[in-house]
């Protein structure tokens, strides 16, 4: 640059890089962060791609069911992602014909349990909650728990059921209570959690005390002693 005229070393000099701007306190701890949280949703992504593919299903089920708590917005991605949900559907007709005779393997009612988690993660969700039930999913989980086996893979299956319908009334919303309200499934929760020592204990936490106390047992003919027992 000294062998240039004045005027063409100023020009020069303009063209030159700046300098990039110091770095705030708290950007070189969120960086990380956020690309963390990148690889969290991509291996999501990837996961739920999986179930729709009958060969990876099963290790894809068994993942995305043990990590959906530290999967940010799962429940929207299961939803809206093609093909997803009638992928956790197929999983749980599957089995219908293992229930009666009661044949359900061990194997078989992990994997079935392991989707029904991801329906639940569905039903908690705020933003699938409505058209979850609108679908009429819950409908679907009604041959478990009509089941009657005492067996250990049939009581996960109900347990885990019960589990589905526990996280649509955690919420008080008119809509959910009035839907269930129209079906069978608050009797078939009732006489699944007389059943079986560890369901019994369990499946009280799963639905509140005011919906199970609700007046609109007197349509299904359950005695209230029995309803009572249950849940004290």
């Amino acid at each position: 640059m000294a062998n240039l005229p004045p005027s063409l070393s100023i020009g020069a000099a303009s063209f030159a890089a700046p300098s990039p701007p110091p770095l705030s306190p708290g950007a070189s701890s969120s960086a990380p962060g956020a690309a963390a949280k990148d690889r969290k949703m991509a291996s999501a992504e990837q996961l739920v791609l999986d179930l729709c593919d009958p060969e990876l299903r099963e290790n894809a089920l068994l993942d995305l069911s043990k990590k959906r708590e530290i999967f940010q917005d799962l429940a929207p991605l299961l939803w809206h992602s093609y093909g997803t949900i009638a992928a956790l559907l197929q999983e749980i007709v599957s089995i219908y014909p293992s229930l009666s005779p009661p044949t359900l393997s061990p194997g078989a009612s992990n994997r079935v349990c392991n989707a029904l988690a991801l329906l639940q993660c569905v039903a908690s969700h705020g933003d699938t909650r409505i058209p979850f039930l609108t679908a009429h999913i819950p409908l679907y989980l009604y041959p478990f728990l009509n089941t009657t086996s005492k067996t250990r893979p049939f009581e996960y299956l109900r347990l885990t059921s019960l589990g589905v319908i526990g996280a649509l009334v955690k919420v008080d919303d008119s809509e959910v209570i009035g839907f269930l309200l129209q079906t069978e499934i608050i009797p078939l929760c009732l006489r699944t959690m007389e059943m079986g020592s560890e369901l019994s204990k369990t499946a009280r936490s799963y639905l509140p005390k005011p919906f199970l106390c609700c007046s609109s047992f007197s349509v299904f003919n359950l005695d209230s002693t029995f309803i009572c027992s249950l849940l004290f």
